[in-house]
């Protein structure tokens, strides 16, 4: 995205007019409170009114932007979001978000959030202590109670001056999720879900997870929403791993089909730490993936793992930066989509190899499964090295059904449709076969089933 003084007709945008004076109302002028209070909080306001400020210089992506130019965002900047409003309506959960929720065994403990709003009834938080030295706690409970941890690590991974969507969640902030795992956690899953149930409604979920050095944890970040529901969700994650730690992430996007999903992962990576992305995109009429992952010490790990499965007009783009500044990194990317009907994926890996990142190994690819003429497909791998002793490869394939697998398992007796059922199924099943999760390993499949089943009856 490119910064500057924005246009007169980018002012004029309904989304960005209606997100930014709403935002302004709220925030206000000197001396007003945002609602957290106290002079131990000033830094928090003032974090909030810089971002206020980024955002309304820094200019919305447009597909004159080479990053954006295979995603037309014009669909949402003619729509006049406004924020969710706490009130009493909101504290009561409501039937179509209790019927939305979803309970993962596995997690420890869990935070739900209806409409941007914490929701304490669908909620199990932990403190450290309870479930031992991992901490699930809302943003505005812990800001609170210590707010000096939050002040030294929010918008640390991911400036507030990154970029226009960025600068926008960072300018609502007011409450989300904070993940800590302390040295001694060893692979606790806890389990963050956002569920939205208004129409005409943005929300901008935050979500803060900090691993101390040596730690394990696994965080699940679900989005759902009620189907009948056109929303916008500008949402912001980050990590900070410390020396030695290993932080596992899974993210699900299953957004209502009329939805808008912009969603910015920033990863900071201290020496010898280690992290393994799962991000799952089957919702939304348009999302957006920005997943920027730093190498910030020697023999740090990464390991990202992507899928979109997509049909009628949804389209999905996640744009991968991937970092390697210290010597001894290693990542493996693997990155993979199935569209049908007119359906239109993109995927842009970047791998940067700097001059000192010797003995970088790294891999990428992207592979795509197309079931239909109208589905598209735009993907660009990308390898920058400039460091000279270095394993690094990538590489893409775009393609349909191999007609000989499809004649195989044709001899053996399955018809057409289920022998591509079989084989569409067995393409995406070996994303959802990594999880750790064996009861999300499960629902997915089921999904998968089921949408292989519904095509093969379209």
């Amino acid at each position: 995205m490119t910064s500057g003084t924005p246009t007169s007709a980018a002012i004029q945008l309904p989304f960005r007019q209606a997100l930014l004076a709403a935002c302004q109302a709220a925030l206000g002028g000197p001396g007003k409170s945002d609602g957290h209070g106290g002079s131990a909080l000033d830094w928090l306001s003032s974090l909030r009114r810089d971002a206020l400020e980024s955002a309304h210089v820094l200019t919305l992506p447009t597909r004159s932007d080479e990053d954006w130019r295979f995603t037309d965002l014009s669909a949402l900047y003619r729509l006049a979001f406004t924020p969710a409003q706490p009130g009493a309506a909101a504290l009561t959960v409501s039937a179509a978000a209790a019927g939305l929720h979803r309970v993962i065994p596995e997690a420890v403990s869990r935070l739900v959030f209806v409409d941007g709003l914490y929701a304490p009834s669908l909620s199990s938080p932990a403190e450290t202590g309870a479930m031992g030295p991992v901490r699930l706690v809302p943003l505005r409970q812990a800001l609170a109670a210590d707010p000096e941890p939050l002040r030294a690590a929010l918008a640390q991974v991911v400036p507030s001056d990154r970029d226009a969507f960025s600068a926008i969640n960072t300018a609502y902030l007011d409450d989300g999720a904070w993940v800590h795992a302390g040295p001694e956690a060893k692979g606790e899953a806890v389990h963050v879900q956002f569920i939205s149930t208004r129409s005409d409604t943005a929300v901008h979920p935050r979500v803060l997870i900090t691993a101390e050095r040596g730690s394990e944890l696994l965080v699940i970040e679900e989005y759902l929403g009620a189907p009948a529901a056109c929303y916008c969700v500008n949402a912001l994650t980050e990590i900070a791993a410390a020396a030695g730690a290993r932080v596992g992430h899974i993210r699900l996007q299953h957004e209502a089909r009329s939805a808008f999903h912009i969603g910015t992962l920033g990863v900071r990576l201290e020496r010898d730490a280690d992290f393994q992305s799962y991000a799952i995109a089957t919702g939304a009429r348009l999302s957006r993936l920005n997943l920027d992952v730093r190498q910030n010490g020697d023999h740090a790990s990464i390991s990202l793992d992507g899928l979109a499965l997509l049909n009628e007009r949804q389209l999905a783009d996640t744009h991968s930066f991937i970092d390697h500044a210290f010597a001894h990194g290693s990542s493996r990317q693997l990155h993979k989509a199935v569209l049908n009907d007119a359906a239109h994926a993109v995927f842009n890996g970047r791998i940067l190899v700097r001059p000192h990142a010797q003995k970088t190994d790294s891999a990428q690819e992207s592979r795509n499964l197309l079931l239909s003429e109208g589905a598209r497909v735009d993907t660009k791998p990308q390898l920058e090295i400039f460091a000279d002793d270095v394993k690094c490869a990538h590489g893409a394939t775009i393609g349909q059904l191999e007609s000989e697998e499809l004649f195989y398992l044709r001899s053996r007796g399955l018809s057409e449709s289920s022998a591509r059922n079989l084989l569409t199924y067995g393409f995406a099943a070996q994303i959802i076969d990594r999880l750790p999760v064996p009861s999300l390993r499960a629902r997915l499949r089921e999904e998968l089933l089921e949408r292989t089943e519904m095509r093969a009856t379209t």
